[in-house]
């Protein structure tokens, strides 16, 4: 097994460095380099390691490690330092359900130029047998139609989805409200009032989410979910319901007997 004295051996050699040269570029006595270097200390000054690996122009963490460099030179935001420390506090299900988000996520633009933009029949096709509600019309189209500027009206259903426990939606009252024509609004099919805390800090008591008729969603996406008569809005977790709130556990899908996917959602309104 390679030890971080053979790594720096073989780094000099790679360099045809003598050890001469190394103490000298370094530093360090030459003395104390060659019974380094022979292996007779076995706690080596991290002052010493450091200069050596400075010497060598190559990191600490290679020579004591092992582990490859990176040679890529990104500068990390701290947005990006943030989330690679969140995904490290993962189970090894969760690093596993992030990788898969971001793997699908990594194919969509393929996917998206490869047919420039979805025709309509693919678009209901992937709507079809997950209506909550019955389609909803307006000025002789469907509510959810890819348009821009102005607005439209939609349907706001009164019975609030949980984001905490859940709620009946059968026989739900709606009322009409507009929002805007958009990109991020043109595949609302219609809206829920959120009630619960579950799904904090991203979405709070009384956001109002727009929501696309879908009968299935991909793992790591919102969506509303019917589990034995009871409406949820989470995340979708394959096995399982997610809030993004740490104070709710993830809701198995094998303790219900009827689990069904009612649609997805898209966006929510901006509260005034």
């Amino acid at each position: 097994m390679e030890t971080y004295i053979d790594r720096i051996k073989r780094l000099k050699n790679e360099k045809k460095m003598t050890n001469e040269q190394l103490a000298e570029a370094s530093g360090i006595p030459m003395g104390t380099l060659s019974k380094l270097l022979a292996g007779m200390n076995d706690s080596p000054k991290l002052g010493n390691v450091i200069a050596i690996c400075n010497a060598l122009q190559c990191s600490v963490e290679y020579v004591v490690t092992g582990a490859p460099e990176n040679t890529n030179n990104y500068t990390l935001s701290s947005c990006e330092i943030d989330l690679i420390e969140r995904y490290r506090t993962l189970d090894s299900w969760g690093q596993e359900l992030v990788e898969t988000v971001l793997e699908k996520a990594a194919q969509r633009p393929a996917a998206i130029s490869e047919g420039e933009a979805e025709t309509a029949a693919p678009k209901e096709k992937r709507k079809s047998g997950a209506r909550i509600l019955q389609p909803i019309t307006a000025g002789g189209r469907y509510v959810g139609e890819r348009i821009s500027g102005g607005k439209r009206p939609i349907k706001l259903y009164e019975l609030p989805v949980s984001a905490g426990v859940g709620v009946y939606l059968d026989d739900a009252k709606a009322e009409t409200i507009s929002i805007p024509k958009g990109e991020k609004t043109a595949d609302a099919d219609y809206g829920l009032r959120i009630s619960g805390n579950s799904m904090e800090p991203k979405y709070h008591n009384g956001d109002v989410l727009l929501v696309e008729n879908a009968d299935s969603v991909e793992i790591g996406e919102p969506g509303i979910f019917l589990l034995d008569g009871c409406g949820f809005f989470k995340i979708f977790g394959g096995d399982r319901l997610i809030s993004l709130n740490d104070d709710y556990g993830p809701i198995l899908l094998k303790d219900f007997s009827n689990v069904q996917c009612k649609g997805r959602v898209v966006g929510r309104l901006r509260r005034k």
